[in-house]
């Protein structure tokens, strides 16, 4: 097996800050807008944009928690059993700017599975997405509004990235089979 580091920690902390001067060329102070991480590294990522958000604000936005297992379309197959963890979404999302924020968009389903679980918490009035790696090989239309990194991969590839709130090291990896 193949290991190839993309992002250092530093050019991890690069990304999360233009993202969060991206976001705010697009939201002005960013008022009434809600930070949604998909569990789990989403919600790290949320996290430390949030702080890069404060620190160019002056004040937090509002940070929420979502797990989507329940609404993943993989987990009637003999492989997917899932783990359901916790949401926290301390009020409704009604009428409200919702930032999805992930760590890796791929396929889509994910993305597709946050969407219908959004649903249960109101109907916002617009759900935007930030990806800090986008790899390509969607299955179904969806894009990210926000992209930290465009990566090409093969589709047997796997993108890695490991956070040092779960994993005690900032770093995105690619691996690759040696055939």
């Amino acid at each position: 097996m193949s290991v190839t580091t993309l992002l250092h920690p530093d050019e991890i902390d690069r990304v999360i800050e233009r993202l969060a001067s991206q976001v705010i060329e697009r939201h002005d102070q960013c008022e009434g807008l809600v930070l949604l991480g998909i569990q789990r590294r989403g919600v790290d990522i949320a996290r430390r944009l949030n702080i890069a958000l404060e620190n160019k604000l002056g004040h937090k936005l509002l940070e929420c928690s979502l797990d989507i297992n329940l609404y993943r379309d993989d987990w009637t197959t003999p492989l997917g059993k899932p783990v359901i963890g916790e949401s926290f979404i301390p009020a409704s999302l009604d009428s409200k700017d919702v930032l999805l924020v992930d760590d890796v968009l791929f396929t889509g389903r994910t993305i597709r599975a946050a969407l219908e679980a959004i649903l249960d918490y109101g109907r916002p009035r617009r759900v935007e997405l930030l990806v800090l790696i986008d790899r390509g090989h969607r299955e179904l239309p969806i894009h990210a509004d926000y992209v930290g990194r465009t990566i090409n991969t093969a589709r047997d590839e796997q993108v890695n990235v490991l956070l040092h709130e779960r994993d005690g090291k900032d770093e995105v990896t690619l691996e690759r089979d040696r055939a």
